[in-house]
């Protein structure tokens, strides 16, 4: 017999395999001599008191030997000459997705980046560490991988529903992942080892026919003599790019495609958006609260650095952890040389001393008014953009960025003295209630001190913001129709992923890239 048993044990003994066996041998009412296999199919952490214990979910195998699992393979067959050409523009996930999905169902897919290769894309980055430059075209969220490949590859997904998310990890560890983010209930990859996934994913489309074509910004589409239907892209070199359909995957900082579809006359809508700031903290304070430590004891050996997700409601409003980084650093994000703009990330060992979270307050379309007369459906790009240039100012340049001390933000004083950070550019002493939209600083005082009562030192003398969280998602929808996927007005354009208001991660953003591939591939 081959069955499913769910086990819940001690973390030490969860590690040892015969206590495992004891343990399933009991759930089954069975010898423990006639469990002949066990294989880990999900592991979960319950840390809702002490002693902390697993939630573990084992394929067992009962008077029979435990088949083999060979581990996630993909094989993308060589396509004909006849293929169609499917246009993909962006390299993130939802980009990359689509793109494998292509090769599946027997497509052509040429894929579009603005930025460099993950490789070249590396070098790019420490300017920024350093606070020389900027470069427009690649950085932490322009490049191959898009914004997920420095920004700590976290799988974990509530859109269980929106597809095949199983089919998204073994994907992941076909190219390379570790077998571990198939059982470990909150997946993670790490910004180490992401790149070299995305090159494997590159080297899997070359290889089966496709195309990666780098330092290729779009910037106008090519469109049928009446207008109703999209017959490719034009490129800033001025190259034409001709297909059976093209999808739109790039990404919630590409403002300049936002501008370009305004331009053409097509539909656009306002949609909520959240902006803030970083929150950091010792990591051996988010340890010791979610892991209810006693004082001066170290987290227990087969525990990861912890992590933490808090949301409320104040008027209207969410105030809430976003992209919670645990062991993690705080990078700077930018995408043009006026801005300041942090982000997290971590690497697989997340072993950084700090943790660090967005802490956000929702920013409804309404919210973005007073730019609407000038900016029209665009003014959540401009309330995005003019906080992001104000926190430029605030931080003195070369990338440094504006901080405060959360107990001196609740106090409304400028911190005579900033805790040691991950951020490298550096800090300068400001008041963010200054610095933030009103309806958004006040909301983010209550927030923190209503999560202190959760986590206990949230708001405390060792927490520090950095300013300011701006690109958690898009401010804008592109609309399409919900069955073919099409833009309500021009077809065979695709709008697809976070950039296009339809995804929200990694995970989210591979979902709808196949989705989207399936719809190209259905229409032909």
């Amino acid at each position: 017999m081959i069955t499913e048993v769910d086990i819940h044990l001690p973390l030490r003994k969860a590690m040892k395999d015969d206590a495992r066996r004891k343990a399933v041998a009991q759930t089954l009412q069975i010898s423990p001599k006639r469990v002949q296999g066990m294989r880990l199919l999900k592991d979960s952490i319950d840390a809702r008191r002490r002693p902390i214990a697993k939630q573990l979910r084992l394929l067992v195998a009962v008077d029979e030997p435990l088949p083999e699992a060979p581990l996630p393979t993909r094989h993308y067959a060589p396509l004909p000459p006849t293929a169609k050409r499917v246009i993909i523009v962006g390299s993130g996930p939802g980009g990359l997705f689509a793109a494998l999905r292509c090769l599946e169902l027997g497509m052509r897919p040429i894929v579009l980046e603005r930025g460099k290769d993950v490789t070249a894309r590396r070098f790019d980055l420490q300017p920024l560490h350093l606070g020389d430059f900027v470069n427009a075209e690649s950085n932490y969220c322009f490049g191959e991988g898009g914004a997920g490949t420095f920004s700590d590859g976290k799988l974990f997904t509530r859109a269980t529903k929106r597809g095949p998310v199983m089919e998204v990890y073994e994907t992941f560890v076909a190219h390379g992942a570790s077998p571990e983010i198939l059982t470990d209930a909150h997946p993670h990859i790490g910004s180490d080892r992401l790149p070299d996934i995305i090159k494997a994913m590159r080297h899997s489309i070359l290889n089966a026919g496709g195309e990666v074509h780098f330092d290729t910004r779009v910037c106008a589409l090519l469109r049928s003599a009446d207008g109703k239907r999209l017959l490719g892209v034009r490129s800033s070199d001025g190259k034409e790019w001709e297909g059976s359909a093209v999808i739109l995957a790039t990404g919630h900082s590409a403002r300049d495609v936002y501008r370009m579809l305004h331009e053409e006359g097509l539909l656009l809508e306002r949609k909520a958006f959240a902006v803030g700031v970083r929150i950091e903290h010792p990591q051996a304070l988010i340890d010791a609260a979610q892991y209810h430590l006693r004082p001066g004891e170290e987290r227990p050996y087969g525990l990861p650095a912890a992590r933490y997700a808090l949301a409320t409601k104040i008027q209207d409003r969410g105030v809430h952890s976003f992209c919670m980084c645990p062991g993690g650093h705080i990078v700077p994000s930018a995408t043009a040389a006026d801005e300041v703009v942090v982000n997290g990330m971590s690497l697989s060992q997340r072993n950084s001393p700090y943790a660090n979270s967005g802490f956000v307050v929702t920013v409804e379309p309404q919210d973005t008014d007073a730019y609407a007369a000038e900016h029209g459906v665009l003014s959540g790009l401009a309330y995005q953009k003019a906080l992001e240039i104000a926190t430029a100012q605030a931080g003195g340049g070369r990338q440094k960025a504006p901080a405060q001390r959360v107990v001196d933000f609740i106090a409304g004083r400028v911190s005579a003295t900033l805790p040691a950070t991950t951020y490298d550019p550096g800090l300068t002493p400001c008041d963010l209630n200054a610095l933030l939209p009103a309806q958004v600083a006040w909301r983010m005082k209550e927030g923190l001190q209503h999560f202190n009562r959760k986590l206990r030192g949230f708001a405390g003398e060792d927490a520090l913001l950095i300013g300011c969280e701006t690109r958690t998602s898009s401010p804008l929808r592109i609309p399409r129709d919900k069955e073919t996927l099409q833009h309500v007005q021009l077809a065979g354009l695709y709008p697809c992923g976070e950039g296009a208001g339809y995804a929200g991660g990694i995970v989210s953003a591979a979902l709808d890239g196949r989705r989207c591939a399936e719809a190209v591939a259905a229409a032909q």
